[in-house]
């Protein structure tokens, strides 16, 4: 189990969505008394598109679990953790080192021997048959060493140790990732540039050494790769080190490859402890999401990790970047058994390598044996390096597979670890690679009016290979006819060797038809050397002839209420190639619910269809009411314009009138038209008045007035009280339609 203090006391991790800002960060904070550390969003979690991880002291008195649940239910917080302390993994330093110093780098000599006299170990990762094949490394293959700070200045190391060309040492941030001057990585430890400082950066000296310590020089020791660039990224000081300090450290690494392409192909992480971080977590699945492998140690406990779990080295990438990129290792002795201090797992440790009394660098240009999983992780590492460098382009998943797919079966490993071997890096380069992956992008191009556009599909190849690769090509209509839109073409493809990528060039033949955007394919087939992993391009062909003259109109309808239906014509200016549509609706204008029904709906108009309609239903009714109107609205159209949007219905009122109406009037009033006749009630200036019309059908009566009515009140069918003091015009068809609207019953 853990130990009970496994995190900075105090100390918490805030992951808050990006959609949460610093006023929200700090008040959420504030709830537990909270003070900030340190903000952290590095560029990969920018990138990435995630927020900001604010690495928080809580206040006295609270305890840091009961501070993690209280954070992590609050709105906006991603989680909340302890901010785990990790430590490295070597147990033991002999220094009573007297032979077989290298042990961990010898082969079995078998069929023939290999190396000098006294290099003979079946048990060692046999890397040494590797260099007598001439495979070495390269210095264009990249790790990160995770833990201590290198010393890089080590005769045996210097060559092999990464120095920034991106930043060069004049107090300005050149590479803008937030380090200034970070020449040879950083220190997340301390946060500067000094990476290495001194005797106390033992461990990661000794890993870097078992990396890629020079070989061939006639000096100290050799590492797995002659070749390779090592970049340190310190995050562990005497006491060990922290999550928030691992996660800088990950990210800093896949900064580097997502924006100066750097070809770092794995991470070095000979340290654990601790429990679960969803920020680790996350920064490992950053990484992995740019190719790069965590190779982790299983640990020193002596413990089942299926059981108990210990991370690193049980994390797992899968479910956010499509496979696990970590590799747990765990350690053997140089008589083949499973070390007495190392971790094992037959679920979550995948493989064991050389850990036991392993001699390597050490600070002050000196040399020594150390013992761990720590130890063993960095033989793995180096394999990863060097597989890669003699396989250039291939994936962090190949990569993954050639290291646990050709382990040697190692009896103390049995129903101990996934593969139940040990790594064989001899049979790693003697196992046929896996062919390179073929695929073809998809392309979209804008077909013109005339001439010949090309249509320019790239085919890749995911890594160089050795050997040449063909593959043939043809293209298909889909809904794009070949001749008529695009130029049918075929053939065959060969990339020499070291060539990843080809271009296939489609003829996309312009014209002024009004049509719908349209595809065909291009199609892979027949490879050698390579298998075809996406054997299907989509060729798009935009159309760019928009229809500027095809415009949606609708007509107005008049008809009585006991017409029934009245049936609007949409119409559309002129035929189109490509299905058209338009959206309608009715609206009230003065008719509403109780004069017709409502409707609503889309007109589509297939090619050639110029006329549509759109019937509403009116109310009929008894009820003696003014001429009232509705809408039919047009809106939405899809390949057409609108040129006239709105259609209006005139309802005419069909029911006989046997009664006049009454209207008030005053002195001075006068009547127009002149059918109706006015009956003064009283002569005072304020009088009430009774006007009275002699026409049946809905009038448009004109009253005008010399005085202004500040009371207008309808108090019985057919008469009208006003007080006037200033001219007003009446329109009493108006009044007409309120009486029947309500007022006369």
């Amino acid at each position: 189990m853990l130990a009970a203090a496994t995190y900075l006391p105090g100390e918490l991790l805030i992951q808050f969505d990006n959609s949460v800002d610093q006023a929200a960060r700090t008040e959420a904070i504030a709830n537990v008394g909270g003070q900030v550390v340190e903000h952290i969003q590095t560029n990969a979690m920018i990138a990435a598109g995630q927020g900001v991880l604010e690495r928080i002291q809580v206040r006295p008195g609270i305890s840091v679990e009961a501070a993690a649940q209280q954070m992590g239910s609050m709105i906006g917080v991603l989680y909340a953790e302890p901010n785990w302390i990790y430590t490295t993994s070597e147990v033991s330093n002999d220094t009573n080192y007297l032979s077989g110093q290298l042990w961990g780098m010898y082969s079995n000599d078998s069929p023939t021997a290999v190396g000098p006299s006294g290099t003979t170990n079946q048990y060692g990762s046999q890397a040494e048959k590797a260099w007598n094949n001439g495979f070495v490394g390269t210095s264009d293959v990249y790790v990160g060493v995770i833990d201590e700070g290198i010393q890089y200045t080590h005769p045996d190391l210097e060559a092999n140790v990464w120095t920034n060309p991106f930043d060069p040492i004049d107090g300005v941030d050149n590479d803008g990732n937030g380090k200034i001057d970070d020449s040879q990585g950083w220190d997340f430890f301390s946060n500067d540039r000094t990476v290495y400082d001194g005797t106390s950066d033992d461990h990661a000296t000794h890993v870097a050494g078992t990396i890629g310590a020079k070989g061939g020089n006639g000096l100290g020791v050799a590492g797995v790769n002659w070749n390779v660039k090592m970049i340190s990224t310190k995050f562990l000081g005497t006491n060990g080190g922290s999550t928030s300090g691992a996660i800088q450290a990950l990210d800093y690494l896949t900064d580097l490859k997502m924006r100066h392409g750097l070809n770092i192909v794995a991470t070095n992480n000979s340290w654990g402890g601790g429990g679960f971080s969803q920020g680790l977590l996350d920064a490992i699945t950053r990484s992995a999401n740019q190719g790069i492998l965590f190779i982790a140690a299983a640990g020193n406990s002596t413990s089942n990790n299926d059981s108990v779990a210990s991370y690193p080295s049980n994390y797992n990438t899968t479910s956010g970047a499509g496979y696990d990129s970590v590799i747990a290792v765990a350690s053997i002795t140089s008589t083949g058994g499973i070390s007495s201090f190392s971790s094992y797992g037959a679920n979550t440790v995948d493989l064991g390598a050389p850990g036991s009394s392993i001699y390597s660098t050490l600070p002050s240009n000196t040399y020594g044996s150390y013992s761990g999983t720590s130890m063993a992780t960095p033989h793995v590492t180096g394999a990863v390096a060097l597989y890669a460098a003699a396989n250039t382009g291939i994936s962090a998943l190949d990569l993954r597979s050639a290291v646990l797919n050709n382990t040697t079966a190692t009896s103390s490993l049995a129903g101990k670890t996934v593969t139940g071997g040990r790594l064989d890096i001899d049979k790693m380069f003697n196992t046929t690679p896996p062919m390179p992956n073929l695929s073809v992008n998809d392309v979209s191009v804008t077909e013109g009016n005339s001439g010949t556009t090309f249509a320019n599909f790239t085919v890749s190849l995911s890594a160089a290979a050795t050997d040449s690769v063909t593959v043939n090509f043809a293209t298909a209509n889909n809904t794009a006819a070949a001749g008529s839109d695009y130029g049918s073409t075929s053939g065959s493809l060969t990339f020499a060797p070291g060539e990843t990528s080809k271009a296939i060039s489609v003829p996309v033949f312009g014209d002024t038809n009004v049509e719908a955007n349209e595809t065909f394919i291009v199609t892979l087939s027949n490879a050698t050397n390579a298998t075809i992993a996406d054997a299907t391009g989509v060729g798009t062909i935009v159309n760019d002839d928009a229809s500027s003259v095809a415009s949606f109109s609708i007509d107005d309808v008049t008809g009585a209420e006991n017409d029934g239906t009245f049936v609007f014509n949409v119409s559309l200016s002129e035929p189109s190639s490509l299905n058209v549509s338009v959206q309608y609706a009715t609206a009230n204008g003065t008719a509403g619910r109780n004069d017709f029904y409502s409707t609503s709906g889309t007109l589509t108009f297939t090619p050639g269809q110029t006329s549509k309609t759109v019937s509403v239903t009116i109310r009929n009714d008894t009820r003696r009411e003014s001429t009232e109107y509705f809408y039919v609205n047009l809106s939405s159209p899809s390949g057409a314009t609108i040129s006239d949007s709105q259609g209006v219905g005139t309802i005419l009122d069909d029911d006989q009138r046997n009664n006049g109406r009454g209207l008030g009037s005053n002195i001075g009033m006068k009547l127009v038209p002149s059918d109706a006749a006015v009956m003064p009630n009283r002569s005072e200036s304020n009088s009430n008045f009774v006007a009275m019309t002699n026409f049946d059908a809905s009038p448009v009566l004109h009253v005008e007035m010399n005085s202004m009515p500040r009371a207008l009140n309808i108090f019985e069918r057919g008469s009208v009280s006003i007080r006037a003091t200033t001219p007003r015009l009446i329109e009493v068809g108006d009044l007409l339609a309120a009486w029947d609207d309500g007022f006369d019953s």
